[in-house]
C-alpha cells in the first residue's frame, strides 16, 4: 500500500506542478508528499525530479516513469468509474426463479414495467415448483414460500400467504369439515405439479 502512496504522490506532484498543490489534492502535508517522493526515488535508485524553490522539472528517468505510472493510475480510475456506473445503472442478466403459479400470476406481469425502468437489464425467469439450489444453479433471486434454511442467503419478506380449506356446501354435508388439510380424507386432496421457463 505504501508503494502505491509513493507513486500517487509522485504523479500528483507532476500533474499539478508543485508539492503544495499535490498535498492539497491528497489532503496531506507538504512534508509528507516530499517524503513519499524521496522514498520512491530511494526505492528506484534514481532521481525523478529536479527541485527548485519555485518549480520542479522531470529528469529523463522521471519522465519515463511518469508516463508508465500515469497510464496505470488512469486505468485504476477508469475501473473504479466502471464499477460506480454498474452500481448506479443496473445492467447484464438477472436470473430469477419462482414457484410456478406465483411467478405466472404475480411476477411475470411486472417484468415489462421493470425492464422499462432498467433497459440495460435482461431478465431470465424460470418458474418451477422444484426446490432449486440458488448458488449452484446461478440464480440471482429466488422467490419462495417458507422458512429460509441456508443462513448465508439474504431474505426479504414480500407478502404473506393464507391457506384455506374450501368445498361446496354439498361436500361438507356429506363429510365432516376438516380443521386442517391433514385431517382431510386422501381422496379429497388435490395436488398440482408443473415446470415452465421464460426469458425476456
Amino acid at each position: 500500500m505504501q508503494r502505491w502512496d509513493r507513486i500517487e504522490a509522485f504523479i500528483e506532484v507532476v500533474r499539478l506542478g508543485t508539492f503544495a498543490a499535490a498535498a492539497r489534492h491528497l489532503k496531506v502535508s507538504n512534508s509528507h508528499v516530499s517524503r513519499l517522493v524521496s522514498q520512491l526515488e530511494n526505492q528506484l535508485g534514481t532521481t525523478l525530479l529536479y527541485r527548485t524553490t519555485r518549480q520542479i522539472h522531470l529528469t529523463d528517468a522521471g519522465a519515463l516513469y511518469y508516463e508508465h505510472c500515469r497510464h496505470l493510475f488512469d486505468g485504476f480510475r477508469e475501473a473504479e468509474a466502471a464499477i460506480n456506473d454498474l452500481e448506479a445503472l443496473p445492467r447484464g442478466v438477472l436470473k430469477l426463479t419462482s414457484a410456478t403459479t406465483f411467478g405466472e400470476r404475480f411476477i411475470a406481469p411486472l417484468v415489462n414495467d421493470f425492464l422499462k425502468l432498467h433497459p440495460q437489464l435482461h431478465v431470465r425467469m424460470h418458474f418451477t415448483n422444484r426446490q432449486v439450489d440458488i448458488i449452484d444453479e446461478g440464480y440471482d433471486i429466488a422467490i419462495r414460500m417458507g422458512t429460509l434454511k441456508d443462513s448465508t442467503l439474504i431474505a426479504r419478506r414480500l407478502c404473506e400467504r393464507h391457506e384455506y380449506v374450501v368445498g361446496s356446501p354439498d361436500y361438507f354435508t356429506r363429510r365432516p369439515s376438516p380443521i386442517a388439510c391433514r385431517n382431510s380424507p386422501a381422496t379429497a386432496v388435490w395436488s398440482a405439479h408443473g415446470t415452465t421457463g421464460a426469458s425476456m
